[in-house]
């Protein structure tokens, strides 16, 4: 992936409403689907792919401490000014610089699909989390071709983990519009 490209992106990502979360319902139904599959509060969280830093700050707002993550330093400093009280750091999610066996969660939404090799990050990702840990992945396998199935993304933890549970995301409220293509939220706890 082409960190000017990121870069440039930095600059609208937000006016998605699935990116900005600026619809009151939209953020609503965000809150209510992570939150729902979250351990409680307190809970340390890495955000992979953070990008501007909205689901930080959302999952902030609900009292967990997040670490943001992502290679473009254009989106990482709009994630700063976003979540002051979050740390975030530049970096390749395909081999995240933070601190092993430290996280509750590992989060990440619309990555995994970019990853060179997702199976080796997926590995590392999972590294991250703590014995109790849960990664949570929000992806999809788009009309324009792109992406990862459902089938394919639950191959790729199984290869990792035991548990894995997906539910599809077809309804418009998270993604500001009505979709054809296949969105999911998959979830692994051990």
């Amino acid at each position: 992936m082409d960190r000017e490209l990121w870069d440039r992106e930095a600059v609208t990502f937000d006016d998605e409403p699935d990116h900005g979360l600026a619809d009151a319902d939209t953020r609503a139904a965000w809150r209510e689907l992570l939150v729902g599959v979250l351990p409680q509060v307190p809970a340390r969280i890495a955000d992979l792919g953070c990008g501007t830093g909205t689901l930080t700050r959302l999952l902030v707002d609900e009292g967990y401490t997040v670490d943001g993550l992502d290679f473009s330093p254009e989106m990482i400093r709009r994630a700063r000014v976003k979540v002051p009280e979050s740390t975030f750091v530049v970096a390749d999610a395909a081999d995240p610089p933070l601190e092993p066996a430290a996280y509750d969660v590992v989060l990440s939404r619309h990555v995994l699909w970019a990853m060179p090799d997702p199976g080796a990050a997926m590995k590392r990702w999972v590294e991250l989390l703590t014995p109790s840990g849960v990664l949570v992945l929000v992806e999809g396998r788009w009309h324009t071709g792109g992406g990862l199935s459902a089938a394919d993304s639950e191959q790729i933890v199984r290869t990792v983990r035991d548990e894995v549970l997906t539910r599809h995301l077809p309804e418009s409220v998270y993604w500001g519009k009505e979709i054809d293509d296949e969105r999911y939220l998959l979830v692994s706890r051990m």
